[in-house]
């Protein structure tokens, strides 16, 4: 398959361009033609411009929407094409109605919608992807969209809970750092020298007073140079852990954060049971499932283990067994499992382990909030009790000493 942009006049004699997925140029002529368009130009297009705006994204609530819709309109015996195109009408986003028109063309032209989806990974997932493969497949496309619509669902409100739970202390950390940067340019120095013009520049001070004022005065003389160096550290940083080595150890490390650790790794559970029993009762194999629920979950060091899972059961080695003896997951989800083997109900148990933990991730989210927002409010007390016994301390002792 390859894309071909072109120039036609539409039956009312009007200019129209896109482009179109075919087999060869002529398969693409013969394809516009039948669509009752007089071609004007057409061409192959350029790899690197298939994508129509890079760097804008999709929400998820447009995703859940689309999804809940099509698979209504497929269940009503919708064609495809024309459910596509109302979709197309009905989006407000302008980027997500370009990849819509997009794919309702490459299903106009004979591609599957999978294979249309597969060209906008920043849209739709690997999980995306494949269900909807395996659902044209096994001609249920309908009920695949309707559990997709849940998970993305799922999705979209564990990332809003957590974004709320971590709203209020990272306000407060700005507010800290913004503080403290504050306090150390402009208002230790204007203290450090009523210091010196009550005690003299010879008066004794505190070890901790006088490292207060040196890195005051050092901050004060090179913050341009320590704000670079910020910039040059978090950009560094970043493009480390977007490495595949680098992911893995960031990653490694959250999972052994206390107390934020256990709640990563209770969403990468959830995460894991939900799209690996969606995969499973779309007909998927346990091989392809594991692979694409790995790319999924969000998580390298759970990927790295579920290529382990997947390799034993290729040897022959039970999937509930392998998930049972991962350091990872919880020994209840590796029972889970072998039970859901054994019963053939494999996806339908998952599916009540995903809920479960969905339940203790909100939980223990909720619960976050309430111990992290006085833990950060101690932080902010204890930064601000240093500068002001480091400054009050001095100032009343060499007031004294003066007084007496």
């Amino acid at each position: 398959m390859a894309d071909f942009s072109y120039i036609a006049l539409n039956p009312q004699g009007h200019q129209t361009n896109g482009t179109i997925a075919a087999a060869n140029r002529q398969a693409a002529i013969n394809v516009l033609r039948t669509q009752g368009l007089k071609l004007l130009n057409i061409q192959e297009a350029k790899a690197s411009k298939r994508g129509f705006s890079f760097g804008k994204k999709v929400k998820l609530k447009d995703l859940v929407v689309f999804t809940r819709e099509l698979s209504t309109m497929i269940s009503a015996g919708v064609p495809l094409p024309r459910g596509l195109t109302t979709l197309t009408d009905q989006t407000e986003n302008k980027y997500f109605k370009q990849v819509i028109t997009s794919i309702t063309r490459d299903v106009e032209s004979g591609l599957p919608l999978a294979e249309g989806m597969a060209k906008f990974p920043q849209v739709f997932s690997d999980v995306y992807v494949n269900m909807v493969r395996a659902g044209e497949s096994g001609g249920i496309l309908d009920d695949i969209l309707k559990r997709l619509s849940l998970q993305v669902e799922k999705d979209a409100s564990i990332r809003h809970k957590i974004h709320s739970a971590m709203a209020y202390p990272v306000v407060i950390l700005c507010i800290t750092v913004l503080a403290f940067f504050g306090i150390m340019i402009f208002l230790i120095p204007k203290i450090g020298k009523i210091i010196e013009s009550i005690g003299g520049e010879g008066a004794q001070l505190p070890v901790y007073t006088r490292a207060m004022l040196s890195a005051s005065n050092f901050m004060q003389h090179n913050i341009i140079f320590i704000l670079l160096g910020l910039g040059l550290a978090i950009w560094l940083f970043r493009r480390y852990i977007h490495t595949d080595k680098g992911k893995f150890w960031w990653h490694h490390l959250l999972l052994r954060v206390p107390i934020l650790g256990k709640v990563l790794l209770k969403i990468v559970v959830a995460r894991f049971a939900r799209t690996f029993a969606s995969l499973m009762g779309s007909g998927v194999t346990v091989l392809d499932a594991l692979e694409v629920t790995g790319k999924a979950v969000g998580n390298k060091v759970i990927q790295v283990e579920l290529d382990k899972v997947a390799q034993a059961v290729k040897n022959g080695q039970s999937l509930g067994k392998q998930i049972s003896a991962s350091a990872y997951f919880p020994p209840i989800v590796g029972q889970m499992v072998a039970v859901g083997e054994e019963t053939g109900k494999i996806d339908e148990i998952l599916v009540k382990v995903a809920d479960f933990y969905e339940e203790e991730v909100d939980a223990v989210i909720d619960g976050l909030a309430s111990i992290i927002e006085p833990i950060m409010i101690v932080l902010l007390g204890g930064v601000v009790g240093l500068i002001a016994a480091s400054v009050m301390g001095p100032i009343s002792s060499l007031s004294k000493n003066i007084g007496g």
